[in-house]
């Protein structure tokens, strides 16, 4: 299985990460390791095989751990506590920075990583329900999108990992959108955001020198004929029938951004031209339940998607004209909901 491309699987519910290989449209479980309750995101230092990941108990902390590509074993190397709970976490600077966000604490940070060690947090940024942070490619800045504020904050990063806003200092989104997840494009020159609440794809535009974004055009990336309403912080999507967008990753060598919904079980896959521009919807396809959490193979050509409600990983296809289609699936472990490849 060394040959194989492997990826990590995070089961929030049974605290475990399983490594799971990609093989000739195939999928098999390699190996699972228990880590901690509620290890529901992680970031990947593939070159020292490192992952740093997010626990919820014994105490809200950030593990580093060790992986074994041939065993597919993960072993602790170290545990560093933080104030609260993460619900991202992402690596920079070729993996010497590390950046995390709180959505229960509300906050985001940095924090240095010397040979595999998590130390001192930065001061934090503060807003309401902090879901996400990605970096540009340089770790010059950094974005963190804030749900229950329906906005971005985007923020120049020091040598020293100190944050410091930028100006504007926020993006705002429309009041009730539920901001979530970010990416940006290779070039850099677009972000793209998934709104949890309304369940649209809005693209922004970057100007690389100074990092600042701007709002660009959006599209409604979810079933639209099966009777969802849009939500609102602290309701019930289930119970209501409402949108419940989740998680958003470029394939095909950008010629597709593919979103997640979870009432549904849906992904769509929204076309992009040759500048990056939202499009249409032009796939629309069931997946896993409640796909909270997927992955595009460095191909582009495959999404490995992660059903927080049945505890399955599938591999999907996607075609060169956007169509999504199953080809493998296996189990992983209770409440999947995060992947990563290495």
């Amino acid at each position: 299985m060394t040959d194989a491309l492997l990826a990590l699987v995070g089961n929030a519910k049974a605290g475990t990460i399983s490594v799971v290989a990609v093989d000739d449209d195939h999928l098999q479980v390699v190996g699972t390791s228990e880590v901690g309750a509620g290890c529901s995101t992680f970031a990947v230092d593939a070159a020292r095989n490192r992952v740093y990941t997010a626990v919820k108990e014994p105490s809200p902390g950030i593990v580093t751990l060790e992986l074994d590509r041939l065993t597919g074993t993960l072993s602790e190397l170290s545990r560093t506590e933080v104030p609260d709970a993460l619900a991202y976490l992402t690596l920079a600077r070729g993996g010497e920075l590390l950046l995390g966000a709180s959505y229960g604490g509300g906050w985001g940070a940095t924090w240095p990583v010397t040979d595999g060690v998590v130390g001192e947090r930065s001061k934090p940024v503060q807003h309401r329900n902090v879901h996400c942070v990605v970096t540009d490619a340089a770790g010059q800045h950094a974005y963190f999108v804030a749900l229950g504020d329906d906005l971005v904050a985007q923020c120049a990063i020091s040598r020293d990992g100190a944050l410091s806003p930028l100006e504007p200092p926020t993006v705002g989104l429309d009041a009730d959108a539920g901001p979530r997840h970010l990416i940006l494009s290779f070039d850099e020159t677009s972000a793209y955001l998934m709104t949890e609440f309304t369940g649209e794809a809005i693209r922004f535009d970057r100007d690389t020198e100074t990092g600042t974004l701007t709002r660009a055009e959006s599209v409604r990336a979810h079933a639209t004929d099966r009777g969802l309403s849009d939500s609102e912080l602290g309701a019930d999507p289930k119970e209501g029938h409402l949108v419940w967008g989740a998680d958003l990753h470029l394939a095909r060598e950008e010629a597709y951004l593919v979103c997640s919904e979870r009432t549904e079980s849906t992904l769509a896959a929204v076309r992009l031209d040759a500048d990056g521009h939202l499009g249409e919807v032009v796939a629309l396809a069931e997946t896993q339940t409640q796909p909270r959490g997927f992955n595009v193979t460095p191909d582009g050509a495959q999404l490995l998607v992660a059903g927080e409600a049945s505890g399955r990983v599938s591999l999907v296809g996607i075609s060169l004209d956007g169509r999504l289609t199953e080809l493998d699936q296996v189990a992983t472990g209770e409440g999947p909901n995060w992947v990563r490849f290495v």
